[in-house]
């Protein structure tokens, strides 16, 4: 157990709406079939860069509080390979001299960013953890592979994180994280990387679209999920029953359907694919704020945070809010 407390959260969706009628058209799909296939009615489109819209949710999530003594970047998605997307954030937020890098672990990084934060603070190393993510996953969708190209959205999402004061009770009291590098291939940006530098003879486009084996992804990952949570929830004296709220990465419809055939309660399960889509890591800290800011949300309730990465990872954590 880790005592830290999540002091602050902050949640950004652009204005521009995509409905799943629009997107048909692109993608010789009716508007049915995406609902259907990967529950995304509609998704927002972002005209800002990553920076601008992780200065929006940051700021949000800091309030009127002081400046943090570390930011994370949890984006997916980079501004560029050099510099760091951190250094823009940091600029687009008005800090200056602040440590700052990213931690990246596709759509899981937000979750991992959660973890390092609860280690620095429990150190003492800081006191003041800015966990941003912001991501636009929609410029880069491959419009001939139609399921992966129906389920992403853009937004972005952060959280606070600080050391839980003497006489409080919000801890993180699990986290687990496995990676299963055999479905390295279920889901790739290819380019950007040493792998498909743009001097090469045969240089693709397609390398600078998203492409996913979603029906692959969802097989292996529900088992390995389900393992991992269970036994998670039953260390700390909860099933999926009695846990307070489940905040899980806005995979898909059908992704977050897994959660109640696992025995969650429906009403428990924070759903926002069928607005956003799948937001890449953003979704995480963008479900996280829906849930701080819902009216039946309360201090010393059980959080439980889980999803699936690119590579093929699962992770979750759990919180006492």
């Amino acid at each position: 157990m880790l005592r830290i407390k999540v002091v602050g959260t902050g949640s950004y969706a652009p204005a521009q709406i995509e409905t799943a009628e629009q997107l048909s058209e692109r993608i010789g799909r009716s508007a049915e079939w995406i609902r259907n296939r990967t529950g995304v009615g509609e998704r927002r489109i972002s005209t800002e860069s990553l920076d601008v819209m992780s200065a929006i949710a940051g700021k949000q999530a800091l309030g009127d509080g002081p400046p943090p003594d570390l930011i994370l970047n949890t984006s997916a998605t980079p501004i560029q390979l050099i510099p760091d997307t951190s250094v823009y954030v940091q600029a687009a937020l008005g800090f200056d001299g602040i440590p700052s890098y990213s931690v990246h672990a596709t759509c899981l990084s937000f979750l991992v960013g959660l973890h390092t934060a609860a280690a620095f603070l429990t150190t003492g190393a800081y006191k003041r953890i800015l966990i941003v993510s912001a991501e636009r996953g929609t410029p880069f969708r491959d419009l001939e592979e139609p399921e992966s190209a129906a389920l992403l959205g853009d937004g972005a999402g952060a959280a606070v994180v600080e050391a839980t004061p003497d006489g409080e009770d919000s801890a993180l009291l699990d986290f687990q994280m496995s990676t299963w590098p055999a479905g390295r291939d279920m889901a790739e940006f290819r380019g950007g990387g040493i792998r498909t530098e743009p001097w090469m003879p045969a240089h693709d486009p397609a390398n600078f679209k998203f492409r996913m084996k979603g029906t692959r992804i969802y097989r292996l990952a529900k088992g390995k999920l389900v393992e991992m949570l269970l036994p998670m929830l039953d260390r700390s004296g909860l099933t999926a029953q009695t846990v307070d709220w489940v905040v899980p990465h806005q995979m898909s419809g059908p992704g977050i359907e897994a959660f109640m055939d696992t025995g969650f309660r429906r009403d428990a399960v924070i759903n926002l694919v069928s607005r956003y889509g799948n937001c890449i890591a953003a979704s995480l800290p963008m479900a996280l704020h829906a849930m701080a800011t819902d009216p039946t949300s309360r201090r010393g309730q059980t959080v439980l945070l889980a999803g699936t990465g690119a590579g093929v990872s699962v992770a979750a954590a759990l919180l006492r809010w």
